[in-house]
């Protein structure tokens, strides 16, 4: 199934009148110390003010409802999805008929956040920060046309910002620059069953100027920061 809430046979608009959250994988070798390093790297973005989304990438399955606790029992009953909700968290338990990709989980979610940071996807599409440790060797798992940067105890032959195993802040200034600030500004978004549409900048433009104009002529619009409209089509 399709975890969003909606049919095949879909168009979804979403107009930023902000920004598109942009998505960085940090990747490694297994026991590399990505995740150390990563949390040293959210902890460094939400002191400089920004809002963090992270994404946890399993290959091998993960199990997130226990049998025997009411949220398993209805999806053992057939629910397509279950939510648990409380005063401070919500939770959302849903199949999936394939591994979806960054992009598919952040339209699903349509998360507010300045940034989406995965740990794992090396096969993906996604500019990366790969953590190598020496103990661990020294080849890389990324080309040097796919990384942001290197956290390392070593030094590469590469054209990329290298810091040490300690130095968060170093990265987190690479993706201020080269990430975050850069996606700010009017963006508009196509999605077709949930995949992302490229858009020409012209045709952008176009929409985003279509949906200011029909938000101009609406009640209780002023100062829309995000607009989301969904078009079922069969």
């Amino acid at each position: 199934m399709n975890i969003g809430a909606w049919p095949v046979s879909t168009l979804a608009f979403v107009f930023w009148g902000c920004e598109l959250i942009p998505i960085v994988s940090f990747v490694g070798k297994s026991n590399v110390g990505k995740t150390t390093f990563l949390v040293r790297v959210v902890a460094e973005l939400k002191r400089r003010g920004y809002r963090v989304a992270t994404l946890k990438h399993d290959t091998h399955g993960f199990q997130l409802d226990k049998p025997g606790k009411d949220t398993w029992r209805l999806a053992e009953a057939g629910s397509d999805a279950v939510l648990i909700s409380s005063p401070d968290k919500l939770a959302l338990i849903a199949g999936t008929d394939h591994d979806l990709t960054p992009d598919e989980i952040e339209a699903t979610l349509n998360l507010d956040a300045d940034i989406l940071i995965t740990e794992g996807y090396k096969r993906g599409d996604k500019p990366k920060v790969e953590v190598s440790r020496r103990e661990k060797g020294s080849e890389l798992l990324c080309r040097e046309d796919e990384l942001l940067a290197l956290a390392t105890d070593q030094p590469y032959p590469l054209n990329v910002p290298q810091f040490g195993l300690d130095d968060a802040a170093g990265v987190v200034d690479v993706l201020v620059e080269k990430v975050i600030e850069p996606a700010r500004g009017r963006r508009a978004e196509v999605l077709v069953n949930g995949k992302p549409l490229p858009l020409k900048p012209f045709v952008a433009e176009m929409f985003l100027g279509a949906v200011e104009g029909m938000l101009d002529a609406l009640r209780d619009t002023e100062g829309a920061r995000e607009v989301t409209i969904r078009l079922r089509l069969r």
